[in-house]
């Protein structure tokens, strides 16, 4: 993730560039457990033009239990081909959710090698708040090529998170809400533990937003936000969250910043906290 290339875009940006012919818009709306919201059917019912709708419930690998685990290649390659997303595109993110899921998007896109990607700034809210237009009637993409390449160095799996334990080489940041991060408050999914990694700093992903709209903030506000929390911005970070929405957020904040060695621990809390010989502290 060390490329250059623009994390943000905004809403003026993106309406002057909606009929570009290499520009894909991605709807990537998810909710969390219990919000009792259906981001499928929010699409259907009004987006911006030309997206398509992203289901990362879906593109997962679903043979493993944990929720929206990253997919194979193939399955990547394959749903990317069917949502008309491929090489040469230039990918732009949004979202309608309170968890800013369309950070979650970007990670993906950029894990399997499509560097071109952007995120809205402030997502479908800002876009309706300015009313902008929208529209009920999905688009029939046009199957493009695409070619995944898949960065291991991107992501930590529960191993390396044990074995980081020992070497501290790289830092562990939180995206939960403290009362979580802290054990105080429950869990939203079931069986799990309570608290955090050993070690681990916390940063509300929300931290990292204006309040008023949803925007991110300016990077010399969020390099101060991680500085505070106890981060060395000079060594190696991985972002974690309940189960690899949010960090994804945490993880663009740092890339906002011009971090290069960072990564996002894909199973997150929801593997750490169902695991019998996980440390908690």
């Amino acid at each position: 993730m060390s490329d250059t290339t623009p994390a943000l875009v905004s809403t003026q940006w993106l309406e002057e560039h909606l009929a570009a012919p290499d520009i894909r818009i991605v709807d990537a709306t998810w909710h969390m457990p219990g919000d009792d919201r259906d981001a499928h059917s929010e699409y259907k019912e009004a987006h911006i033009p030309g997206a398509v709708f992203f289901d990362i419930d879906e593109i997962c690998d679903l043979d493993n239990p944990l929720p929206h685990m990253l997919p194979s290649p193939e399955k990547m390659a394959s749903r990317m081909r069917k949502l008309g997303i491929g090489d040469g595109n230039r990918v732009v993110v949004y979202d309608n959710s309170d968890v800013r899921s369309a950070a979650r998007v970007w990670y993906m896109l950029k894990a399997f090698g499509l560097w071109d990607v952007a995120v809205l700034d402030g997502g479908f809210q800002k876009w309706k708040n300015e009313r902008l237009n929208i529209e009920d009637i999905p688009p029939i993409p046009r199957m493009r090529h695409f070619t995944a390449r898949f960065n291991t160095t991107r992501v930590r799996d529960l191993e390396h998170m044990l074995e980081n334990l020992e070497t501290a080489r790289e830092q562990v940041v939180d995206a939960r809400p403290s009362g979580r991060f802290l054990g105080t408050d429950p869990e939203p999914r079931a069986d799990l533990k309570s608290g955090s990694i050993p070690g681990s700093c916390n940063v509300f992903f929300k931290d990292l937003l204006n309040g008023d709209d949803g925007t991110f903030k300016s990077p010399d506000e969020i390099r101060v936000i991680f500085e505070t929390a106890g981060l060395n911005l000079k060594k190696p970070i991985v972002t974690s969250c309940g189960s690899g929405i949010t960090a994804s957020v945490l993880l663009l904040g740092l890339y906002l910043i011009g971090q290069k060695e960072i990564a996002l621990y894909d199973g997150s809390w929801t593997e750490w906290g169902s695991h019998p010989d996980t440390p908690v502290s």
